[in-house]
């Protein structure tokens, strides 16, 4: 049996791995923090592709309730870690509190996790990590320091555990994703958006499912590892 668990699966970019996942023939894991009716529509959608669905309400920034979502999850081949949040604001009116909350979802999450999947794949003989960052990491942006030293921070951690874990078989990669349609970027008027695509060459948003589809190529490509794919629709050359 060859399992993948996602985090943060409940909607968008998440939801759409799972479904590509299940499609692809895994049994699809995945957490969630609160957003049941979510998970739900989740589950249904791992189904009808014709897979398990395995979800789990977890706190993937709490070290004890990792290690039990991990002791949960069969037959572990993959881990992505998705789940992420997002602060928008002035350095100089980020709250302590708001940047350690990023830095907790974005970076110490998918530290906790792909420490707890090690021993799975170590016994597997084999296994696949998967970071989802974003096109901040690698540029910063304005009014989003804490989200964007969060996602360059987790690059950071794709290359270091890509280069200590090879010689186990275990392979990490990153995604960097630019504007994709997802609930994070509801926030933005329509104007701001517009404005945003107008700087992308191929002259739109991404889709949670390009994102999803970014994923499985990294997963199926066994002398990769240490990359930061981009899906940014060229905003980024």
């Amino acid at each position: 049996m060859s399992t993948a668990l996602v985090t943060g699966g409940s909607r968008g970019i998440g939801r759409a791995i799972c479904v590509a996942f299940a499609r692809a023939g895994y049994d699809v894991a995945f957490c969630y923090s609160k957003d049941e009716a979510g998970a739900g529509e989740t589950c249904r959608c791992i189904e009808a592709a014709g897979a398990g669905a395995l979800p789990f309400l977890c706190d993937v920034t709490d070290e004890q309730k990792v290690g039990e979502l991990f002791c949960s999850v069969p037959g572990l081949t993959v881990l992505v870690n998705n789940a992420g949040i997002a602060h928008y604001g002035l350095i100089q009116d980020t709250a302590l509190e708001d940047w350690e909350r990023v830095f907790a979802v974005n970076v110490r999450a998918a530290f906790l996790c792909t420490r707890a999947a090690i021993p799975k794949f170590l016994k597997r003989g084999e296994g696949c990590v998967v970071n989802i960052s974003s096109i901040w990491g690698e540029t910063g942006g304005s009014c989003e320091a804490a989200y964007s030293s969060s996602k360059a921070a987790l690059i950071g951690f794709t290359k270091a555990a890509a280069k200590e874990l090879a010689p186990s078989k275990i392979r990490v990669n990153c995604i960097a994703a630019g504007m994709i349609e997802t609930e994070m970027n509801a926030r933005f008027t329509a104007k701001e958006r517009a404005a945003f695509v107008k700087g992308i060459p191929l002259g739109r948003e991404g889709t949670p499912e390009e994102v999803a589809a970014a994923v499985l190529f990294l997963v199926n490509q066994p002398y990769m590892t240490g990359e930061v794919l981009r899906i940014n629709g060229g905003a980024l050359i």
